[in-house]
Order: structure tokens, then C-alpha cells, then sequence
């Protein structure tokens, strides 16, 4: 039985968190202990109390209640009491009494912890051990934030995400086309920013009606949880910080650009938001031209050149127009970019370098003219010797092929806007669906042949009423005239399509959210379909119900019927099946609905349907649409600047439909041929090898899948989860439902009480939006992962070993140390010098056993011992023990100057490597900012500085036993 005196100070076994306990009072059967860290009274029987005197030997360090500290040397023990005799803080003489010692205090070292009897099982070390590895593994891989998320492994956007994500605050414009996945990689560079600390704020702004698709976006694919800020979101946040920044109170922000626009006091909130990140979305809404710039351009220009990263996802430059183009790469680097015409002249050169590129990767001779512009670019020593050696062997050597590859490379690094503009075609990309297009010809109803004599009363909005002519009718009729849903042969042809394609499910998009409503109410109260709407009138919350109740597989809508607005932003490729209810003038909106459902990953042909209206304005942009442009089988890159040019003639003939088209089809035809040719020149196709590099995109992604493949997570995560109690079942073929079991001793983080449902298969989690995919970047999994590393559990373990390489009751110590440099957040030391565990196995002669005895080996040996045995052999060996502690710390510390070496090489190989090239690039390319540059510098100087720094820590002691 143990022996208990008032005043002593003993601590819970089973709850460490309550601090040092004092001995009240002690009866025959029972003790008294108040825990006043906790202000809790606790009364144990005597011969089972969970508890463990505390008692501390010379070199450890005691604190006071008063905070002070003392260095013990000697211990003075009257009546059954501790007194610590050394030195203080100061180097003074000092006394603490036990009864003194500061409550708060925890025995977290692992000596103190073993030779207090606080010895854990082995599992709780082993996994200790095995969280250390991954920590460490984690940190190097550059992978880190990419493959984590619920996102398909896809070339392009794993390039993109690991090209602009890996540089200081990244200032780029994602501008791929409709469907290639602009929100992922914006998604992917943000996580993996937030993940290696080179980010910690960021602000998303978007259109209005992207708001609530963005925030469930971040969450379900990325596990990142914003704030959406409005009006009352700020009012409320200033409220309680006494009118403080509101937008200081969170570190995750979206809000929209439209709040930010119509209420000033805030828009400039935001801009002193210090925000590490921007994202702006849509970015091809903001107006400007060399004259006048609109007050959406103005606010997120104000927000740029207060924030140090920014993206900007928007339409292709093709789109944008020049001076749209223009606009945005300002908005990246003002003082870069100051100057519209001398951006139109370095436009210009850029022709010459494409031919040069196209050369290069044919593999056809280098002309003089070639090799002229190639001796321009290349200006370096060793890129002349490259291209005088290519030039000087002969056609078709193997060697030929890695010369280009590397000249090419080096172009494509020193080109134009290569490093602050991305864009991906569909034609360079590839992958996706095709497409068909289905023509239904209808008559012209009388009804509307009557408002269309009077369409010209309408000044300003002719044209738009001409293609919607049920919102012409309206607007021509007395309030008793017929619904025009009840004549119009659009309607009952789509009631018999919808019938004929059941369940395949419909996307219905018309113009204005009139139609979209009345359209709706027609096909539930006349046929009985309940169509889902989606319009510009639904808050937030009504437009993501509707999009949800399309997209439910079983209890969900057939048909969703959307306004324009459903063209733009949303995806809904669950569904091939798309009705062009109405045609949009402009091609560009045109290939945003279609975008909708083309998108990559799509399995299914995208059948277009298009019911128009004979002798109308209807059927004569259908002719120039699919005859002229090919815009509705084919992407049509040029269709904006071909619609610009022959516009008023386009007019005209949608005026008056009877007119032969056959010369304007023809004119539209040669002019788009034209332009695409000019497209597929110059700069375009320098900027679609910069932005996709296939043999890097293709490596990432194979790396990507071996990761995959080779999953050690669900291994790591089953023993975790039996260490802390958390129930892990079977649920389905690839899921499991994990909950907290009935013993757990304190809260998992991440798991919600009622449980979840989890996976570790990235297809099945694809599929399955209700089941949360574990990876090594969910938070769930790197809270774990902390959490094991800052708790004590599993710094002391005890266990007998069946082991060939030692006598029998030979004691052996295992220790884990672990090196780390000073933790400074600015110069992500980790990356470089990660907690790398040093382990060291040495018996009590001083023989050294770790590369006989691994820690697997020592798992597959080990045999159980119970706690009152390991807690005697503790103490019995208690002075061989600390012996062998420090002859262990001091054998780790031999090995630590090699790991240091290796960090202070990789450090200097990275970064140098890195500055080296910055500063090569400047020479050629004005994207390579100066701020870039020296970021890198000092990162080198002071993690070599840091690393220098890096001490040995103790983390973990197991008696070994040789049996």
C-alpha cells in the first residue's frame, strides 16, 4: 500500500490534465486530494488510488506558484516531505518546498514521467513513434495540398497548382477555357498556401451568385471553412469588437463583389484587411479602358495593392479583348504594365518566338531567321553552346531531342506574360465529351407575329425581344391576353422531350427569369413535371436548393429551368441533356451555357437541343451561329471578335429574317477561319506550353496515383483510432462510420458526436458527396496529427523482448529524440529541416542495438508487461537508467551535425537554385519581381541562420527488457 502524508504532492494517472494534486487528509481506507489547478477534490481508496507521488531528482527544473524557477540539486526530506535545494533564475541559492510547487505543473518530460510510474502501453509509443515519420515525410513532399483534396488528379490543374502555389505571394490570372476547372486550381494553390504557412488570410470575392457555390466548393473539396461577410455579418462583428475591422475577426473571408461595391465603408474595411491571399473570381466583370475605369475596378485594384498574393480567374484573353487583357495583367503588376501601347507592341514580338518554339518541338532545321530570334531570347553562355550544338549535329540524334526539350524550356520560362498568365484550351487539354446538336424548327405563332410589328417601341431593347419573343408579347399585350406558354409550340415540344428522355435529367436555360417562372409554372400545373427554377430574384440559399434538388440522383427534378444567370459560374455535369430554350446574341454566352455540362470529367455526349422559331430572328442566329461559327458542335475562341466585326450586319439581318443569309454565313465563315489562324500564332501558343508542361503535368500526376496506390493512411488511421477509443465499422464496400467510443479519455478532434462516414478512396469520395474523404490533408487527419505530437502519451513505454542480440535480462533504453530548429512562422524552417526523430537503442554496458533492433522489430518481438511490474523494474533501474539516458542524449547529439549539413545543403540547393534562376529570368522577363527575388534571399540567409540554431529534444523513453 502506498504511503500518503497531508501535503504531499502526488498527480491523477488517469487525468494528467488536473496538475499536481495536495494530500488533504488520509483515513484508514481512503485519501483526499485537491487538484487546485482544477479546483476539483477527488477521495480514492488507498490501495487503488490512480496516483503517482511526484518527486523530482537533481537537473530537473521546479517551478513555484509564484512562477519562479529552480534548478534542483539536492532534496531535504523531513516527516515525509520534499524540499528542492539549488539555484534560481538568478544563479541565487533557492529552497521550494513540495507543498509550494506550482499546480499547473505536468510531468510531461519523459524521464520525469518514467520514473514517476507514468508509463504508457506500448502502442501509445509505437504510434508516437510512427506520427514523427509522417510529420517529417509530410513536410518535404511537395505534393502537400495538392492531392488531398476531393478533386480528380488532373494534369493541367496539378501543373498549374504546383507552379504558382510554390512562389511568394503569387500574383497570376487563371484564364483557361470554360470547363477546364478555374475554381480547383485556385482551390489547390490557396490549400496548399494555407497548408505550408506562406498564407494565412485570404479574401474571395465574387459575383453574388456564385457566393454560396463558392463556400460549399472550398468546404466539400477543400475542407476550408470562410465566412460569408455581408452587411449584417459586419454590423454584428463590429457590435461586439467594440467597431473594430470586421473583416480582421476571421482569417477565411468571402463575401461579394456587389456588397463591397455598394457600401464603401466597408470596401474599405476590406482593404485594410492585411490579407496574405486574394481571389477574385469573374474577373472579366471588371470595366476599365485607358480613359475611364468602373468602381468594381477600382475597389479590387485598391485590394491588390494591398495584398501581397492574387489571383484572378477570368474569361480567355480572347474574350476579354485586348484591352480587357490588358486590364487584368495591371491589376496583377502596375508598374509592369503601366502602358497600354507598349503592351500592344510586345504583343507583337511575340510571333517570331512561337515560330521559333514550333521549330523546336517539330524537330525542323533552325533557319537563320529562327536561329536569330532563338540567339536573342537565349543570351546566356551555356543556352549559345546548347543551340550551336543542336545546330551542329545531325538530323534525327537522340541527342537532338533533349536539346530542344531543354531550349524550349528555357523560352518558355523568359516569354512575355508566361509567368503571370495561365491559360489551358480544350484543344490542348483534351478529354472531353463531344457534342451534338439537334435543330427543331417550329412555326411562327400568330400571336407573335402581331408584337413583332411592334417590337420598335421598345427602343434599346429591340434585339434581345426579337430572340425572346414571349417577353416582346408581353410587353405588347393587354393584361387579359393569353399566357403566351399556351401557344407558343416551344412549350409542348419541350413537355414531349422531357417525356421522351425520362429520367435523363434536363438542363432548360432561357434568357430572362420571367420565362424561367412561367415556364415552370406551365409544366407542373399542365403536365405535372415539378421543375426546378434557378433565377436572379432567389437569395442565396433558394438557388443552391434548387441546384440541389436537380442533382438529387433519386428524390430529385428532371428538369431545372434557369435564367441566364445559370450560365455562368455554375457546373451541373451530372446531366448531358441540354435546351436552348433561347439563343444568346453574344458566342462567348453561348459557350458559357454550353459550359455548363461540357466540362472535363464529363462521360456523356452533350446532346444541345435548340427549338427555334421559323421566320424569326430565332432562326437566323441559329444559321449564323452553327453554319458561320461552329459554336454549337466546337469551342469557338474567336467568336467574340467575329461577332464584333460583323455585328451591325448581323442586326440587321435578325431585324428582318427574311433577308438572305447566305453572304453573312459565308463573311462569318471566312472571318473566323481567319482569326482562328491568327490565334493559333504568336503568343497563344507560347502561353498553352507554359501553362501545361505535359511531361511535368504527367509526372505530378503519376506521382500523384502512386500515392494513391501506396496509401499508408488507412494503416496509421486504424491504430490511431484504437489508441484513442474511436469506433471504426465497416459501412459500405470503400466506407467506414467512425464515432467515439465509450472509453475515450478526451475529445477526438474533428469528430462530430453523432459520428461520420468517411473514405479513403479518392473515386469513391468523387461519387459520394456525403462522405468525407480522409486524407493526409484533412483536418481531421492533421489534428490527429498534432494532437499526438504535443500530448505526453506514449513518451514512456516498457517492454520485454524475445531478442537474439542481447543475454537475457539484459536492460536496453530506446530513446527518440527529436531535432528541430527555432519554430519562426516567416521562413518555413520546417520545410527544410522538419522534426527529423534520431532514435538510439543502448544497453547498460553502452552497446549500441538500433540497427539490429528497429522499431518494427521491437513490435514484432515485444511481449506485454503489466503496470505494477514495469513500474518495479522503473524504479529498481532507475540509476543505470538515467545513465543511459544521458549516454543516449549525448550519442543522438553526434549524429545531429550530419542532419544539419543535409538541411543547410538542401536549404541552399533549393533556394539558391531558385534565386540563380529569378535572377537569369529578370534579364528577359520583367514578370520576375524584385520583391520575388529578395524574399528568397533572405529566406536563405536566415534559415541557414535558424538551422544553425536547431537543439536536440527528448520525446520519447521505452525500457527495454531482453528476454
Amino acid at each position: 500500500m502506498q504511503e500518503f502524508i497531508p501535503g504531499q504532492r502526488w498527480i491523477s494517472v488517469a487525468e494528467t490534465q488536473m496538475g499536481l494534486g495536495t494530500v488533504l487528509s488520509v483515513e484508514h481506507r481512503t485519501v483526499t486530494v485537491l487538484f487546485m489547478a482544477t479546483g476539483e477534490t477527488r477521495t480514492y481508496a488507498r490501495e487503488t488510488a490512480p496516483l503517482t507521488r511526484v518527486q523530482f531528482v537533481p537537473g530537473d527544473t521546479v517551478i513555484d506558484a509564484d512562477g519562479n524557477a529552480l534548478v534542483v540539486e539536492s532534496i531535504d526530506e523531513q516527516d515525509g516531505l520534499f524540499t528542492y535545494i539549488g539555484h534560481d533564475e538568478n544563479g541565487q541559492p533557492a529552497r521550494i518546498s513540495e507543498s509550494q510547487l506550482n499546480n499547473f505543473m505536468q510531468l510531461n518530460r519523459p524521464t520525469e514521467r518514467l520514473f514517476n510510474g507514468q508509463i504508457d502501453k506500448n502502442k501509445w509509443f509505437e504510434l508516437r513513434h510512427e506520427t514523427l515519420q509522417h510529420l517529417n515525410r509530410l513536410t518535404h513532399s511537395d505534393l502537400r495540398g495538392l492531392t488531398g483534396c476531393r478533386t480528380s488528379l488532373i494534369p493541367h490543374q496539378l501543373y498549374i497548382a504546383h507552379e504558382v502555389s510554390g512562389r511568394y505571394a503569387p500574383r497570376v490570372l487563371l484564364a483557361d477555357e470554360v470547363g477546364l476547372g478555374k475554381t480547383i486550381e485556385a482551390g489547390l494553390i490557396l490549400h496548399r498556401q494555407l497548408l505550408t504557412e506562406r498564407a494565412r488570410r485570404a479574401l474571395i470575392i465574387v459575383p453574388e451568385s456564385l457566393v454560396h457555390q463558392w463556400l460549399v466548393e472550398m468546404l466539400r473539396r477543400f475542407n476550408l471553412f470562410f465566412s460569408v461577410f455581408d452587411a449584417e455579418r459586419c454590423e454584428a462583428v463590429a457590435e461586439e469588437n467594440d467597431a473594430g475591422n470586421p473583416f480582421h475577426s476571421e482569417q477565411l473571408v468571402l463575401c461579394s463583389l456587389e456588397f463591397l461595391r455598394d457600401n464603401p465603408q466597408y470596401a474599405e474595411q476590406a482593404v485594410d484587411g492585411e490579407w496574405d491571399l486574394l481571389i477574385v473570381d469573374e474577373a472579366h466583370h471588371l470595366l476599365w479602358s485607358p480613359e475611364v475605369s468602373s468602381p468594381e475596378y477600382q475597389l479590387v485594384e485598391q485590394l491588390s495593392r494591398n495584398t501581397r498574393g492574387v489571383l484572378l480567374l477570368t474569361a480567355t484573353p480572347e474574350q476579354l479583348g485586348k484591352a480587357g487583357h490588358f486590364a487584368r495583367l495591371r491589376l496583377l503588376d502596375p508598374d509592369r504594365f503601366a502602358d497600354y501601347e507598349a503592351f500592344l507592341a510586345e504583343e507583337a514580338a511575340y510571333e517570331p518566338v512561337a515560330q521559333a518554339v514550333e521549330s523546336l518541338l517539330e524537330g525542323s532545321t533552325i533557319d537563320a531567321t529562327a536561329r536569330q530570334t532563338l540567339e536573342a531570347q537565349l543570351d546566356d553562355a551555356d543556352s549559345r553552346a546548347l543551340l550551336d550544338q543542336l545546330t551542329s549535329l545531325p538530323p534525327g540524334v537522340p541527342e537532338q531531342t533533349e536539346i530542344r526539350n531543354t531550349l524550349v524550356e528555357q523560352l518558355l520560362d523568359r516569354h512575355g506574360t508566361g509567368r503571370v498568365l495561365f491559360r489551358n484550351t480544350r484543344a490542348a487539354v483534351k478529354g472531353f465529351p463531344g457534342r451534338e446538336v439537334h435543330a427543331h424548327a417550329l412555326p411562327l405563332p400568330e400571336h407573335y407575329i402581331a408584337s413583332l410589328a411592334h417590337a420598335e417601341i421598345l427602343e434599346g431593347e429591340e434585339t434581345g425581344l426579337l430572340l425572346t419573343p414571349e417577353r416582346l408579347y408581353r410587353a405588347t399585350s393587354t393584361t387579359d391576353a393569353a399566357a403566351w406558354t399556351t401557344f407558343d409550340p416551344r412549350v409542348p415540344w419541350l413537355v414531349e422531350q422531357l417525356a421522351a428522355i425520362r429520367p435523363d435529367k434536363v438542363l432548360v436555360i432561357t434568357a430572362s427569369a420571367e420565362s424561367a417562372l412561367e415556364l415552370a409554372d406551365y409544366l407542373k400545373q399542365r403536365s405535372g413535371i415539378h421543375a426546378a427554377v434557378f433565377h436572379e430574384g432567389l437569395s442565396l440559399i433558394e438557388r443552391d436548393r434548387a441546384a440541389a434538388f436537380f442533382a438529387d440522383p433519386v428524390e430529385g427534378t428532371q428538369v431545372l429551368v434557369c435564367s441566364e444567370i445559370g450560365s455562368e459560374g455554375r457546373n451541373f455535369q451530372f446531366a448531358h441533356h441540354l435546351v436552348l430554350f433561347d439563343l444568346p446574341l453574344n458566342p462567348d454566352l453561348l459557350e458559357q451555357r454550353i459550359g455548363r455540362l461540357d466540362r472535363i470529367g464529363q462521360q456523356e455526349t452533350i446532346r444541345i437541343q435548340v427549338p427555334y422559331l421559323q421566320q424569326s430572328a430565332q432562326a437566323a442566329l441559329f444559321r449564323w451561329i452553327h453554319e458561320g461559327l461552329g459554336a454549337f458542335e466546337h469551342t469557338c475562341p474567336a467568336g467574340h471578335a467575329v461577332y464584333t466585326q460583323l455585328q451591325e450586319s448581323l442586326l440587321e439581318h435578325l431585324k428582318h429574317p427574311d433577308r438572305d443569309m447566305t453572304p453573312l454565313v459565308d463573311d462569318t465563315r471566312t472571318l473566323h477561319e481567319q482569326l482562328n489562324a491568327e490565334l493559333a500564332r504568336g503568343r497563344d501558343r507560347l502561353l498553352e506550353l507554359n501553362s501545361c508542361r505535359p511531361d511535368i503535368a504527367n509526372h505530378l500526376r503519376e506521382r500523384a496515383l502512386a500515392e494513391d496506390r501506396h496509401n499508408r493512411l488507412p494503416a496509421y488511421m486504424e491504430r490511431l483510432f484504437n489508441c484513442h477509443d474511436v469506433n471504426s465499422e465497416l459501412h459500405r464496400e470503400g466506407c467506414y462510420y467512425i464515432s467515439p467510443g465509450e472509453h475515450m479519455l478526451t475529445r477526438f478532434p474533428g469528430l462530430p458526436d453523432d459520428g461520420m462516414t468517411i473514405t479513403y478512396e479518392r473515386d469513391i469520395a468523387l461519387a459520394n458527396e456525403d462522405v468525407q474523404f480522409l486524407s493526409w490533408d484533412h483536418p481531421l487527419v492533421s489534428s490527429a496529427l498534432d494532437m499526438v505530437q504535443s500530448s505526453e502519451l506514449g513518451n514512456t513505454a516498457l517492454s520485454a523482448v524475445a531478442y537474439q542480440g542481447a543475454q537475457p535480462g539484459t536492460l536496453m533504453l530506446e530513446a527518440l529524440f527529436v531535432l528541430e530548429p527555432a519554430a519562426v512562422e516567416s521562413l518555413q524552417t520546417g520545410r527544410y529541416l522538419p522534426p527529423t526523430t534520431v532514435r538510439v537503442v543502448l544497453d547498460e554496458r553502452g552497446k549500441r542495438h538500433e540497427e539490429q533492433l528497429g522499431i518494427d522489430d521491437v513490435y514484432n518481438l515485444r511481449k506485454t508487461v503489466n503496470a505494477e511490474t514495469a513500474n518495479r523494474i522503473a524504479k529498481a533501474k532507475e540509476a543505470d537508467l538515467r545513465r543511459m539516458v544521458a549516454q543516449c542524449e549525448q550519442l543522438a547529439h553526434q549524429q545531429a551535425p550530419e542532419i544539419l549539413e543535409q538541411a543547410h545543403q538542401q536549404a541552399t540547393h533549393t533556394l539558391g537554385a531558385e534565386i540563380d534562376r529569378l535572377k537569369a529570368l529578370q534579364h528577359q522577363n520583367p514578370n520576375v519581381r524584385d520583391e520575388e527575388i529578395h524574399y528568397f534571399e533572405q529566406q536563405l540567409n536566415e534559415i541557414n541562420r535558424v538551422i544553425e540554431t536547431a537543439h536536440l529534444r527528448l520525446d520519447a523513453l521505452r525500457v527495454i527488457v531482453s528476454t
